[in-house]
């Protein structure tokens, strides 16, 4: 049985500005792409929400109940319960990602 992929609220608002930053300094088309490719990316772990690895900057630390899976450049964080798959997480490879989680995945 597939699991329910759920966005977080930060996750949401990560997609849309990744959406309107693409639309506007790229290209209405790509922004379209990226978006699709990501939603594509996220419906496969409803089949399989055990491939992705736990990310480096977190398993270095302890913290190994969160995976992430990519659509190059962009990461994608999650972690799973029994049977759904909660997205933490959505940023660009490129950014600075320890700080990033610092602040999002760590702050409480």
């Amino acid at each position: 049985m597939p699991f329910e992929v759920l966005l977080t609220d930060d996750a949401v608002t990560d997609l849309q500005e990744l959406y309107d930053y693409l639309y506007l300094h790229d290209s209405p088309e790509n922004s379209e792409h990226v978006l699709a490719e990501i939603e594509k990316t996220l419906s496969g772990l409803s089949l399989f929400p055990e491939r992705g690895a736990c990310p480096a900057e977190l398993r270095d630390i302890g913290v190994r109940d969160h995976r992430e899976v990519f659509f190059k450049p962009y990461r994608i964080i999650y972690r799973t319960t029994e049977k759904t798959v909660l997205i933490m997480l959505i940023a660009d490879g490129r950014r600075d990602i320890h700080a990033l989680l610092q602040r999002r995945l760590l702050r409480g």
